[in-house]
C-alpha cells in the first residue's frame, strides 16, 4: 500500500518511469541539493533502489537515472562488442564520472566536485524531469538551451516527430 492508501504492484523490471515538471533549487556550499517535492513524490516508489548520477552526453549538465531506467541503459551497454575499439572508446567516455547516489532521508541528494565541475553548476539551478530521467543544470545554462525562438523548435518539432504514424503520436 502506498502513502495514500491505495493498492500497486510494483514490477520494477518493467517499470516505465515518466517524469513531469521543471523545478528551481539551490546547492550547498557541500555540494548537497534539496530534491524538489514535486519530483521527490513522483520518485517515492523508487527511492529505495537507487540512483545514478552521470555526466549528459550532449549537453552541460547532469542526468540522474532512476537506477530501473539505468539497467535498460546496461543491458545496451552490455550488448556492445568490447573487441571493437570504438565501443570500448564509447563505454570509457560514456560512464567516465558515473556515481551511484542515493536520496537521504531529508531528501538531499550529494554531487561530487568533478560533477558539479563538469555541468559548471552554481548555487542556483534547474531540475529537469525529461521523460525517465532527471536533468540537473545551472539556471543560466538551463535558460540558453531552452532559449529558442518558435519558428526554429516548430522546425525540430516536425524534424522529430513530423514523419511519425498518428498512431506512434503521443
Amino acid at each position: 500500500m502506498d502513502k495514500s492508501g491505495n493498492y500497486f504492484l510494483l514490477l520494477k523490471t518493467n517499470l516505465k518511469v515518466n517524469l513531469i515538471g521543471t523545478y528551481e533549487c539551490t546547492l550547498d556550499a557541500k555540494g548537497r541539493m534539496l530534491l524538489p517535492s514535486g519530483i521527490k513524490k513522483q520518485l517515492d516508489s523508487l527511492l529505495q533502489d537507487g540512483f545514478v548520477l552521470k555526466r549528459s552526453v550532449f549537453q552541460p549538465c547532469l542526468e540522474l537515472h532512476p537506477m530501473c531506467e539505468w539497467n535498460q541503459i546496461m543491458k545496451k551497454i552490455n550488448s556492445l562488442n568490447r573487441f571493437v575499439k570504438k565501443n570500448n572508446d564509447f563505454i570509457r567516455q560514456f560512464t567516465a564520472g558515473l556515481k551511484n547516489v542515493d536520496i537521504d532521508n531529508s531528501g538531499r541528494l550529494q554531487i561530487s566536485k568533478d560533477l558539479i565541475q563538469f555541468a559548471k553548476l552554481n548555487k542556483n539551478m534547474v531540475v529537469v524531469a525529461s521523460v525517465n530521467i532527471i536533468e540537473i543544470w545551472d539556471k543560466e545554462l538551463y535558460e540558453k538551451a531552452v532559449d529558442v525562438n518558435d519558428e526554429d523548435f516548430a522546425n525540430l518539432a516536425e524534424d522529430v516527430m513530423g514523419n511519425m504514424s498518428e498512431d506512434e503520436l503521443p
